[in-house]
């Protein structure tokens, strides 16, 4: 019964199999997956092009991306890098590129080339992969488990020396209740990586638009980000909200998703240095109409829109516009005040917040302090990070941390 039996074939699941398959000749390898899909995730992830990692030449440049399980993946992270991740898919033909941002995909910018990287790795260890089987209890008696699933209707079972669990995050509790009776406890999911929801049809007008560098507040937090904002038909989206979703998961699933938010959408400047510009912007563009000439460079139809919200005629000349309303403009802009009623989940990039207890895992390891020869992987685990690429990189640096500890018992 020299069997590992891994729960989940997504990134981290499929990504410690081909490891520990290639180490381990004599270990057979079994991947249960509920759905009739492996690598779902991969598959969408990055708008079909698959952000594998994210580009920093030290790991510490990492660790903020990780509101949940910064110390863990300080851990993990020298183990199995960025990097690391990088040289491994390079070694299996595999090219990756950096973006501006530093988030990396493949150069053929198809997810598909990842998934047929792996699932090639996959049938060359002859790693047994099983669809459409939905796990239902794991018993241990001595040192073996027995795993009960359902495939196509029927109940069976797989007994196995190790057992991985690579299910990925939940969005409910009993996504993780069925491991609770082996004394596996977990912190409660909540949604992470969304989007917010603003009722304000005048806004959802500009869907598409973006302000390149924005500064984001939520008072009642008091937490901020800065960067770009993208204006949607249900309110707003783009990097800086979705780290402030990420960073303040916990916080706003505790107010329902329903809070005031602050924006800056011109970061650069604050109130009064605004001020300042704009009386002379009023002399120096006296005879042009303030809708034509749009000092900070923001898209013409936010910028008409910031005026209007200002009570600004946006048909007058520079020069025709109060000190009053210059004063309210630059107000606006640097301060301006929403309302945020609830939340959208951020394409198809479904992220929770919560699962195993980190306290109950050994990083150096990936195995349970609890159940001795049962191994967590990827987002199971109260680990969690921003957009960028950083969630990917957990699921290759605890899928290889398993894959090689498990080798190491061999």
């Amino acid at each position: 019964m020299n069997r590992l039996v891994i729960i989940g074939g997504g990134a981290s699941g499929i990504f410690c199999a081909v490891n520990v398959a290639r180490i381990c000749k004599d270990l057979e390898v079994v991947v249960l997956e509920k759905s009739s899909k492996l690598l779902s995730k991969v598959k969408v992830s990055g708008g079909g092009r698959c952000n594998v990692t994210h580009f920093a030449d030290e790991i510490s440049e990492l660790l903020d991306a990780y509101p949940r399980g910064k110390h863990f993946m300080r851990k993990t992270l020298h183990v199995f890098s960025n990097k690391h991740t990088e040289e491994w898919f390079e070694e299996r033909g595999v090219s990756l590129k950096v973006e501006e941002d530093g988030r990396m995909f493949p150069k053929t910018d198809n997810s598909q080339t990842i998934i047929d990287c792996l699932l090639e790795e996959a049938a060359k260890y002859k790693v047994q992969i099983i669809t459409n089987a939905a796990v239902k209890s794991i018993g241990k008696i001595d040192n073996n488990f027995t795993i009960e699933f359902e495939k196509n209707g029927s109940g069976t079972q797989i007994n196995c020396l190790y057992v991985a669990v690579a299910t990925g995050g939940s969005p409910k509790a009993e996504g993780f209740t069925w491991l609770a009776p082996l004394g596996i406890e977990f912190d409660n999911p909540v949604p992470s990586l969304f989007t917010f929801n603003i009722q304000e049809k005048e806004l959802h007008a500009l869907m598409g638009l973006a302000a390149t560098d924005a500064l984001v507040k939520i008072p009642v937090l008091k937490i901020q980000e800065q960067g770009p904002v993208l204006i949607t038909h249900w309110g707003l989206s783009g990097p800086a909200v979705l780290k402030l979703s990420s960073k303040a998961a916990v916080e706003l699933n505790g107010l329902d998703y329903n809070f005031e938010l602050k924006m800056n959408w011109f970061a650069g400047q604050h109130e009064s240095s605004m001020l300042e510009s704009f009386k002379k912007y009023r002399i120096s563009f006296s005879k042009t109409l303030i809708s034509n000439k749009n000092p900070l460079g923001l898209p013409s139809r936010l910028w008409v829109y910031l005026l209007n919200r200002s009570g600004i005629d946006h048909f007058k000349n520079w020069s025709d516009v109060s000190t009053v309303l210059i004063n309210r403009l630059s107000r606006t802009i640097s301060n301006d005040s929403y309302i945020v009623s609830g939340k959208t989940t951020f394409k198809e990039e479904f992220v929770t917040a919560g699962g195993i207890k980190l306290s109950q895992i050994d990083p150096a390891t990936m195995e349970s302090k609890v159940v001795p020869g049962m191994y967590f992987m990827g987002e199971v685990m109260n680990v969690d990070g921003i957009t960028g690429g950083y969630n990917f990189q957990h699921a290759w640096s605890s899928g290889w941390i398993a894959a090689n500890a498990i080798g190491n018992r061999q």
